[in-house]
């Protein structure tokens, strides 16, 4: 197992310094969904939820964060992100919502975190669009399923 970068010989934190490596494509993609009451996924799928439309606001919140990493985790370097798609699919099987957003940059460093966040944020802007009807919720599966670019390569989850 490698080293954790973002200690230094000391132990401190610090910003792992990228300024060496090569500007590439890169991309990730991460998922997660948000399970719910059928009562509230069928609230969600015929547009009933009195705060609007859940899946076009939880959408652009997740879109929205993705371009807040640096402001959100400390350690993470502001990019210049050049594309953020979220996608959330009802899934009667659940019941609830799947998860998932593509990010991708031109950079010295990846987007993971970018994509993480922004399935976090969408499946908890569902949460709060929709905890009137259903406290009971639970989110989960957030894992990042795809990383391509850089030094290490192209990663996939199985």
């Amino acid at each position: 197992m490698t080293e954790l970068t973002h200690f230094d010989g000391k132990g401190d934190a610090h910003m792992v310094d990228v300024s060496d490596k090569a500007v590439t494509a890169r991309v990730a993609v991460a998922e997660g969904h948000i399970r719910m009451a059928r009562e509230t996924f069928d609230i969600i799928a015929e547009g009933r939820a009195s705060k609007g439309d859940v899946l076009s606001v939880a959408r652009l919140a997740g879109i929205m964060a993705a371009k807040k990493v640096p402001d959100l985790i400390p350690l993470c370097h502001p990019l210049p992100v050049t594309r953020v798609a979220v996608e959330l699919t009802l899934d009667p099987a659940l019941p609830g919502v799947q998860i998932t957003a593509t990010v991708k940059t031109t950079g010295q460093t990846g987007v993971e975190m970018e994509a993480l966040t922004a399935v976090s944020v969408a499946a908890l802007t569902v949460y709060d669009m929709a905890k009137a009807v259903d406290r009971a919720m639970e989110i989960g599966g957030v894992r990042v399923v795809l990383k391509d670019g850089g030094k290490s390569g192209r990663y996939e989850a199985q």
